[in-house]
């Protein structure tokens, strides 16, 4: 039963979490008069956002939910600064392909 409120509380979070990101990247793109919707720069957001969800949700959120396995821990400091700066990279990228 927990594993299973834990599986909604996943995608409650990053379903609010992956659409305030994306509200506040298009916030930025529309203030530099970028329009990256139906390209493929869409998709680089939202993969980048749902990186950094996933790095934010194995480096904090898992701590505080209802399932309490064994095998949670943090990613490596190496792959967590090379998962963001792809990420960044990828937003960066993004209005270069509309």
């Amino acid at each position: 039963m927990r594993a299973i409120l834990e599986l909604i509380r996943i995608i409650v979070i990053f379903f609010l979490l992956g659409e305030l990101m994306g509200a506040l990247v298009k916030l930025i793109y529309a203030r530099f008069e970028v329009n990256v919707d139906n390209t493929i720069g869409a998709w680089l957001v939202g993969l980048s956002i749902l990186t950094l969800l996933f790095i934010l949700y194995r480096n904090k959120l898992q701590y505080f939910g209802f399932y309490k396995g064994t095998g949670s821990s943090k990613l490596p400091k190496k792959v967590c600064i090379s998962l963001i700066f792809s990420s960044v990279l990828m937003l960066i990228l993004a209005p270069f392909f509309h």
